[in-house]
């Protein structure tokens, strides 16, 4: 879906932070000769997944559209603490303009893309998929997803407009667990998938015979999610979710599930510590 639609998201992004950094102009850089040249270059402060480039290229040249960016790492490659990672060449005032919202960007994907890839190292081995969700940060939801999947995780849906989740409340306004699937079957098409969150293993079984072919299981423990699996027997795709860490991820992922879905992936950031420092 990133390849399409991406790159209208990358200046959407950059342009709204940059209207909210530098409005009406730089102040500081005003101190500076306006046609003063410099080169800036950006270091690692700790071990990481690189993520965010586009991001980061795009808030330069905005500022400065002849600058020159050269990389010394790929998107999605692992960095070590004070690794240089590109060098820019342009416009003084330019390249300390886009600084800040250039290393925002960078840090929250690379922030992202790290965790990600922490999860999807924990189940190596293991038949799983390590999924994301719609807890993200505003106006970030398509760069977070794309950070998830630089880090080896997948996507989910990306809004409320391309997927249905029948949730609890869903569940008691719609007249129990076959009447929702039901509705629901009759509004999805082909491109949009049905799921539907249970909490009990009878609930389970409702929307197994209901239809249901995606099912998420709220917060279940481990007993809880072999007897899920066993219950199941290949009929359905199922989802573990609720407050899995690092330390629970295998023994969750070991039970048979098909997907563990992961708010932590987007919702709690760790950002990456970057430094540019500018050679004059």
């Amino acid at each position: 879906m990133f390849k399409q639609d991406l790159t209208t998201f990358i200046q959407h992004n950059v342009a709204a932070a940059l209207v909210e950094d530098v409005r009406e102009g730089d102040l500081t850089a005003q101190l500076l000769a306006p046609t003063l040249q410099a080169t800036a270059r950006l270091i690692t402060r700790q071990h990481a997944v690189l993520c965010g480039k586009a991001w980061f290229d795009t808030c330069f040249q905005a500022m400065d559209p002849h600058c020159e960016i050269q990389w010394h790492v790929q998107e999605g490659n692992a960095i070590t603490p004070n690794q240089l990672l590109c060098e820019i060449k342009g416009n003084a005032r330019a390249l300390l303009t886009a600084e800040r919202s250039a290393l925002n960007f960078l840090q929250t994907l690379s922030g992202t893309a790290t965790i990600t890839r922490r999860y999807v190292e924990q189940v190596a081995g293991i038949n799983v998929k390590i999924m994301d969700t719609r807890k993200t940060l505003p106006s970030l939801r398509m760069a977070q997803k794309y950070a998830v999947q630089v880090g080896g995780g997948h996507n989910q849906r990306i809004g409320l407009f391309d997927g249905i989740l029948i949730k609890e409340n869903h569940i008691a306004a719609a007249g129990g667990i076959a009447a929702v699937l039901a509705k629901a079957f009759e509004l999805a098409t082909p491109s949009v998938s049905v799921q539907i969150e249970v909490e009990t293993l009878d609930e389970l079984q409702q929307a197994l015979s209901a239809g249901a072919k995606l099912i998420l299981l709220d917060n279940f423990d481990l007993d809880g999610l072999r007897s899920a699996v066993i219950l199941t027997g290949g009929h359905a795709e199922l989802e573990a979710s609720g407050g899995i860490t690092l330390e629970t991820l295998r023994d969750i992922a070991l039970t048979g599930v098909d997907r563990i879905s992961i708010g932590t992936l987007t919702k709690d950031l760790a950002s990456v510590d970057f430094s540019l420092r500018i050679v004059w």
